[in-house]
């Protein structure tokens, strides 16, 4: 063997060995990647867990009219303005006969939501009939009951436990589970319920429907402004200096921070146009301001993508420019231009900034009923339960993020599948 083949035989083993310490690297990197990816992952749901589920405590309710403060054949009127939470005291102390002094009822009570008074209500005005005798009802309990729960299995052996239950609010609801009176099930209050003061009566209704509404707005603004505008750019606009300028101002706009579109939708469409606060409609054009460059790049994209072998079939059969765009380039470019609609929404669900500023960062218990009412978003929703000081509102905020997360992975896994049902291969 030559001294060159052994310089070249040498050089080549080097060559290999880099590579190979090169695909390791990679592979090291995304191994790190993916282990914090799912240790983030983890920790958020196993943090959420307890928001899915909600304690419930069984007592024996008494619906004497007199109690109640109604009339022996009371309207609906009546029924609704009735002393429930009066009648789940009794029940309390019926169930615990020696609680006696002021301060050890006030803390027998505090095991109850007060949220439960309205559960009460509802089942007495769907079912009149119930008045005048006592029944077996499943009551919603406390927050702090709800976490003590959640924590451990015998409330009589708490531990470690963090709680702010004194041992005697544990002792009692230790008797309740000895009588099979606590139960825990699967919290449906928190997609049915509006935000709340109370951690065990907060949901994300109002936030979901409030994100409905505004990524409706910001669907029906940008998507044809922005087709249009790809329409115009990469089939009919002349190549000048205008036409350059244009395309360069886009693509910064891209690259804006989404605050500073927040900042304009406050000075231009609340100051100068006087737009209300904290309504979808104005959420929506902020977002879609924000969502034009987005959809602009990628339906260019998608129309560039087109062979230009299909505008030359088409104009040699005597199509015009605008019916070669429209009958013929524009639905084959469809499927990538959606695929960019659905990735610039998904952006636009996942934004709070922009929000904040304008106003959506408001306190919503009603679920709106049109664009124009006010509301928040699931993003701003998880900002201020972050920021509640009660321990129950951790478990909400991760729950509010995992529900996020979940409408994020399915606008992304649909543009994913819309790109590979209708993709073509020129």
């Amino acid at each position: 063997m030559s001294e060159t083949t052994a310089k070249v035989r040498a050089t080549l083993k080097r060559r290999y060995a880099a590579e190979k310490r090169f695909q390791w690297y990679g592979k090291f990197a995304i191994a790190v990647s993916l282990g914090f990816l799912a240790f983030l992952l983890i920790s958020i749901v196993v943090r959420s867990l307890p928001a899915f589920t909600q304690t419930s405590i069984k007592l024996e309710v008494l619906l004497d009219p007199a109690q109640l403060g109604i009339s022996d054949k009371p309207d609906d009127r009546e029924l609704q303005a009735a002393n429930y939470s009066g009648a789940i005291k009794k029940a309390l102390l019926a169930t615990f006969p020696d609680v006696k002094k002021r301060k050890e009822k006030k803390k027998l009570y505090n095991l109850i939501s007060t949220g439960a008074q309205y559960e009460l209500r509802d089942v007495v005005l769907e079912n009149p009939q119930l008045l005048g005798s006592k029944h077996t009802l499943w009551l919603q309990a406390d927050d702090e009951v709800d976490a003590i729960v959640n924590a451990i299995d015998d409330l009589q052996n708490p531990g470690t436990a963090q709680t702010r239950l004194n041992e005697q609010q544990l002792g009692w609801l230790h008797s309740l589970q000895q009588q099979d009176a606590i139960k825990s099930e699967f919290n449906t209050t928190f997609f049915k319920n509006g935000d709340s003061r109370e951690p065990e009566l907060a949901g994300i209704k109002a936030a979901l429907v409030g994100s409905a509404w505004t990524l409706l707005v910001t669907f029906l603004l940008s998507f044809p402004i922005a087709v249009a505008t790809a329409i115009y750019l990469e089939e009919f606009a002349p190549t000048n200096r205008w036409t350059d300028l244009i395309e360069v101002n886009i693509n910064n706009l891209a690259a804006v921070p989404s605050i500073v579109f927040g900042l304009l939708g406050l000075a231009v469409f609340i100051n100068f146009f006087s737009l209300p606060r904290s309504a979808p409609l104005l959420g929506g054009i902020v977002l879609s301001l924000m969502t034009l460059p987005t959809i602009i790049i990628s339906s260019r994209a998608a129309l560039k993508a087109v062979p230009p072998s299909i505008r030359e079939a088409a104009t040699g059969l005597g199509a015009s420019p605008v019916q070669v765009v429209f009958h013929n380039v524009l639905p084959l470019a469809m499927p990538g231009i959606l695929t960019g609609t659905i990735i610039g929404l998904a952006q636009a669900l996942g934004e709070t900034a922009p929000l904040l500023m304008i106003g959506m960062v408001a306190f919503i218990v009603d679920v709106p009923a049109s664009m124009m009412d006010p509301s928040t978003v699931l993003p701003v929703q998880v900002f201020l339960w972050s920021d509640s000081p009660e321990r129950a509102f951790v478990a909400k905020t991760s729950a509010a993020i995992v529900v996020l997360l979940v409408f994020l992975v399915v606008m992304n896994a649909a543009a994913v599948l819309l790109r590979k049902r209708f993709e073509r291969r020129w």
